[in-house]
Parts: structure tokens; sequence; C-alpha cells
């Protein structure tokens, strides 16, 4: 392995991170004497710090606001960042390698929660998750997506994706009668709080809940959701980030790390520890 052993998160802000306790405890387990810490970049300050590192660093973790910026540097995009428009994953080298990791992190999150196909799905906001959310329905089959936003405006960057991966994408506004879909992803700012006269027909009939807000929890959406059918957006941190260590242990986020089921029961119980 490259004597590369620094790593970290990044964003603004970036003090309640839990990334750096899922990492450091997967790769304690895994023998591997790297550091994982957690740094505030705001977008204007990115290109600078990037620059700065030196060979010691392998990669770093991205969130808001620097995944366009962080796609805009890489030399190279897997297919989901390419798709998405956003990385949340570098890793570093003579080439810059540039990855979505979220995308497979909700695919991970349905699928361990059982959901491993979908034929119908509904996004709830269209912001830079949903994004990832409708590439993520994609990969688990969705052929039609209904996407309910507060600014229609925001959805007409997802019609270039759903057309890219042929999904039929739909609009409706909130207060729209809601059909039957197999699940619901909500991707709506955290604390977001709908009125029950919009929120209690979505739960009616929105089928498994993903919830990408986790803090505070449960969110006010997922409190009127049947609770046998909700998923926590930790899951997708979680998900994304063995994710991450898979890129920067091996350089390919689908290339499953040895002994993979217990990394992430540790992983899991180091942020409960938190």
């Amino acid at each position: 392995m490259p004597a590369r052993t620094r790593l970290a998160v990044w964003g603004d802000p970036i003090g309640h991170s839990r990334s750096p306790e899922l990492h450091t405890a997967a790769y304690r387990h895994l023998g591997l004497e790297w550091t994982y810490d957690r740094r505030r970049v705001d977008r204007t300050g990115f290109g600078t710090a990037l620059r700065s590192l030196d060979d010691s660093w392998r990669g770093l973790s991205l969130t808001m606001p620097l995944k366009e910026a962080a796609h805009d540097a890489a030399h190279d995009l897997d297919r989901h960042a390419a798709l998405t428009g956003a990385v949340n994953t570098l890793l570093l080298g003579d080439t810059l390698r540039g990855f979505n990791t979220d995308v497979g992190g909700i695919v991970d999150a349905f699928s361990h929660a059982g959901v491993t196909s979908v034929g119908v799905a509904r996004i709830l906001g269209a912001g830079a998750t949903a994004a990832s959310a409708l590439v993520a329905l994609s990969d688990l089959g969705a052929a039609e997506v209904e996407v309910r936003a507060r600014r229609p405006e925001a959805i007409e960057r997802l019609r270039p994706i759903a057309r890219a991966v042929g999904v039929r994408l739909t609009v409706a506004d909130f207060a729209t009668a809601a059909s039957d879909v197999d699940v619901t992803v909500a991707t709506l700012p955290s604390g977001t709080v709908l009125d029950t006269a919009i929120a209690a027909p979505l739960a009616a009939v929105g089928g498994t809940l993903f919830e990408a807000a986790y803090a505070p929890w449960p969110s006010a959406l997922a409190a009127v959701w049947p609770s046998a059918n909700v998923i926590s957006g930790f899951e997708m941190l979680l998900f994304q980030a063995v994710r991450q260590i898979r890129i920067f242990r091996f350089g390919d986020q689908h290339r499953r790390l040895p002994d993979e089921a217990v990394t992430v029961d540790i992983m899991r119980s180091a942020s409960m520890e938190d």
C-alpha cells in the first residue's frame, strides 16, 4: 500500500460530523494505522486547501457545500459522480479520482432493511440529495419516480438525470392527492415539518420511508409514518462510509472489505457510543 495514512472529512459546518468515529473504528478493526479527522473548509477555500495536501494524504470525504467543487476538481469520475454532478469522496494521487458513495449508501440502506427492488417511488425535496436518491432508485429498479418540492424549478436539474438512467419523472406539489408507491425518499432539510394534512396522506400510501435526515430523530415525517416502514438517514451515512473505506483501501467502492459485516457492526457500535 502507498505510504499515505491521513484522511479527513471536509465541509462547512463540520463539527457535527460523525464520520471520524465511523472511519476510525473501521481502520482500527482492519489493522490500518490511518488517521481520519474533520476540518472546516468552505467552498471558497476548497481549492487552496486541496493544493496544500502533501503525500501523507490518501483521501477526503466531502460534505456540503463541497460536493460540486470536488466534482469539478476530480480528473476521473465514477458513474454515480458523473450522473449526479456530486463527489463526496476523493482518492488522492497522480490522478484525482472522484466518487459518489451516497447513491450506493441509499441502495445499501434499503437493502439492509429488506427492500431490494422498487417499481414506483416518490422523492420529497429536490436538493442535492435528491439527485443521489434518483440514481439510487434507478439502481433498485424504479421505472417511475414522482418528485414533490416547494420550488418546482429545482426539479429541472433532475430531469436530465432521469433521462440518463431511464426513469419516468413526474412532478406534483405537496397538496396533490398521492397515489400508492413502493418507497418514499425524503430529502427535505433537517427540521422540516410538513402540515399533518400533507404528511398523513403521504404516509398512508408511501410504502417504506427513507428519511435522509437523522438528527433530531425521529424526524417530524418519520413520527407520522408507520414505524415498521422507516429507515433513518444514519443508515445511508453508515453504508456510504463503508463504501468510502473500500475506496481508500482498494480504490474500488464495490470491492468488499475483509470481514465486512463485522466491520459494519463495529462502526455502528462506535457511533452509538459517541
